[in-house]
């Protein structure tokens, strides 16, 4: 009986120093983590000479942060949350979701009552400002250093192509990415004519998906047109 009382409190002690072991393993991988968040995002900061107030924190929680939030524009504070940040294996990537949310959060700087009026507009508008974010983003990047063709990857990994209605809160992912590849087209070719992601898988299935989107874009080239072409 004394005998299996002192194996149960040893294996106790075991279990206990081993949760420990594991807890304190995991605390420095979470820092490690907000390290590298805190790193990129600030060098987007300063490339870019944003000075407003913007936070970053890394959540263990498995959950993906959504790219807008009315918390999120209020706070001023970009949540990267586990579920999402698994998606970032480049810090190009992670520099994408960064950009994209600091645009968006640098925005309500300009609005009044705590940047809630500019987060309505942005709530009333969103297709509208979802294109704006991506082409402020890719030029965030850029400034910073990065190569804003991950944008593109990121979000063909995160939304790939669906079909939405005409009344959806979202535009296509295809149409998005069709304005967002013209975009960095037209303003950064560098990018594109030396684009490191050309085997990329998921660049490879934008590519296979956007052809019709890439000919209208290029018979717009030829005509030298200067409308703005409506992307499917």
């Amino acid at each position: 009986m004394k005998k299996s009382f002192l194996t149960l409190i040893f294996a106790g002690f075991v279990c206990f120093f081993a949760c420990g072991t594991l807890f304190a393993e995991q605390s420095t991988a979470d820092a490690s983590i907000q390290n590298r968040i805190q790193k990129v995002g600030t060098r987007i900061l300063k490339s870019n000479r944003i000075t407003n107030t913007v936070t970053f924190v890394y959540d263990p929680s498995e959950k993906s942060a959504k790219l807008s939030s009315t918390k999120m524009l209020v706070s001023r504070k970009i949540t990267v949350y586990s579920g999402a940040y698994k998606n970032f294996g480049t810090d190009e990537e992670l520099a994408a979701f960064l950009a994209r949310n600091i645009a968006l959060v640098v925005r309500s700087y300009d609005g009044v009552f705590l940047g809630r009026l500019r987060t309505l507009q942005i709530k009333a508008a969103p297709k509208k400002y979802q294109i704006v974010a991506d082409k402020i983003a890719a030029d965030y990047m850029v400034k910073a250093g990065y190569d804003p063709v991950a944008l593109i990857v990121l979000i063909q990994k995160v939304d790939p192509q669906k079909k939405y209605s005409a009344i959806s809160s979202k535009n296509s992912t295809s149409k998005r990415l069709a304005v967002l590849y013209e975009y960095i087209f037209s303003k950064y070719p560098y990018y594109l004519l030396n684009n490191k992601y050309y085997e990329n898988t998921y660049y490879q299935q934008f590519l296979t998906e956007s052809e019709a989107n890439r000919k209208l874009l290029e018979q717009k080239l030829k005509s030298h047109s200067t409308e703005e072409l409506d992307y499917e």
